[in-house]
């Protein structure tokens, strides 16, 4: 799988709601089950199901059987890679905002003078 693609299936990870909420149960509580999962969301047990497919594809969380029970983890490198890469997103639009906000300015400025006598 190519970086961009990986990038893709993290960023389709996290950007429905109800999955960053399985996500979050799973970074707060540890080993989990579906089921676990399931009596704490306002979801089914089956959407968890797929929720957690959707983490695990995009390496968020791993799973590992105990007994009959299959339990989740997060995977804190993946996790902390995804929050360098949120953050690193966040300063590219901040100096993109920022050389917005000096462009307007320096227009303004610009027409401004123009305008006195």
């Amino acid at each position: 799988m190519t970086t961009t693609q990986a990038d893709d299936e993290l960023w389709s990870a996290i950007a429905d709601p109800s999955r960053r909420r399985v996500l979050d149960l799973v970074v707060r509580n540890g080993e989990v089950s579906a089921s676990w999962l399931a009596g704490r969301v306002p979801f089914t047990r089956q959407a968890v199901a797929k929720h957690l497919v959707v983490l695990e594809q995009a390496g968020l969380v791993s799973r590992r059987k105990q007994g009959r029970e299959v339990l989740y983890q997060v995977d804190a490198d993946r996790l902390d890679q995804a929050t360098r890469a949120l953050a690193d997103l966040a300063a590219q639009w901040d100096r993109r905002l920022g050389a917005i906000k000096r462009l307007a300015e320096a227009a303004h400025a610009e027409a401004k003078k123009k305008r006195r006598p």
